[in-house]
C-alpha cells in the first residue's frame, strides 16, 4: 500500500529534500537528448479537485468540473507563486488542453492578477488514457482488474484495457520536457506530474510510485531535485 507523503514545504523554506528517491538517479544525465542539468526550473502543478475526484471516478482523457475545493486550491497556488515572484513575467505557463487543467491555470493567473496572460496548452500534457475504465469507479476498477488487494495504485493504470499504456506516457512525457527552452510553471494531471517529474530528474519509470502531495501542492524541480511546496 501506498504511504503517506512527507510533508511538504512553504516557500519561506525553500530546502531541496535530501533524499536519494527525491535526487537525480546516477548516470541519467540526459532527458530527450538534452543533460539533465540543462532544463529549465519546471513548477510542475496538478489540477484542483474535480466532481469526478470527489465522487472516486476515473476521469483519464474525459472532463469534469472542478469543485468548490478545487478552485480554492488553485486560487492558493497562484497565491503561492505571487508571493515567490513567480509568473508570466518570469516563466512560461503551460496547460494540459483538458478543461480541468485549463480552468486550473486560468485561476492561477487570475490569483496572480495577470488573468489574461499566455497559456500555451501542449496535448502531451493530458491525462493518461484508462481506456475501457474511463469514468468507472475506483471500486469498480478494482473488482474489473483482478489485481490484488494490495496491489500499487499505479498498477492499476498499468493494466487499464485499451489505456495508453506506460511507454507511450513516458514517451510524450520526455518529448514535451525535450522542447522547454524556459522556467516553466506546468499544469497538467496526476499520472502524467509523476512522469514528468520522474523524466525530468533522470529517473525515466523509477519513482513513479514515490509518495507525493497531490492537489494543492507545487512540484519545484531544479537541476534534476525534486522539492514539494504547500500552497
Amino acid at each position: 500500500a501506498l504511504r503517506s507523503h512527507r510533508r511538504c514545504q512553504g516557500f519561506k523554506s525553500l530546502i531541496t529534500h535530501q533524499i536519494s528517491s527525491h535526487a537525480p538517479a546516477p548516470g541519467a544525465c540526459f532527458v530527450s537528448g538534452r543533460r539533465l542539468l540543462d532544463l529549465p526550473d519546471i513548477y510542475l502543478i496538478r489540477h484542483g479537485e474535480t466532481e469526478w475526484n470527489l465522487a472516486g471516478r476515473w476521469q483519464g482523457d474525459l472532463d469534469s468540473p472542478l469543485t468548490d475545493t478545487g478552485r480554492g486550491q488553485a486560487a492558493q497556488i497562484g497565491a503561492a507563486l505571487a508571493r515567490a515572484g513567480i509568473g508570466p513575467a518570469t516563466h512560461r505557463v503551460y496547460s494540459s488542453p483538458l478543461g480541468r487543467a485549463r480552468h486550473t491555470a486560468a485561476l492561477i493567473l487570475a490569483a496572480l492578477g495577470q488573468p489574461d496572460a499566455a497559456v500555451t496548452e501542449d496535448a502531451r500534457l493530458r491525462e493518461i488514457s484508462v481506456g475501457a475504465w474511463t469514468g468507472m469507479s475506483r471500486t469498480a476498477i478494482h473488482a474489473a482488474s483482478g489485481l490484488h488487494a494490495d496491489a500499487h495504485f499505479m498498477d492499476y493504470y498499468a493494466a487499464a484495457p485499451g489505456g495508453e499504456g506506460f511507454p507511450a506516457m513516458q514517451t510524450r512525457a520526455l518529448a514535451f520536457l525535450g522542447t522547454l527552452n524556459a522556467p516553466s510553471v506546468i499544469v497538467t494531471h496526476g499520472v502524467t506530474l509523476r512522469f514528468l517529474r520522474a523524466a525530468a530528474m533522470g529517473r525515466r519509470d523509477a519513482g513513479l510510485g514515490d509518495p507525493l502531495g497531490s492537489q494543492g501542492v507545487i512540484h519545484h524541480i531544479a537541476g534534476g531535485r525534486h522539492t514539494e511546496i504547500c500552497a
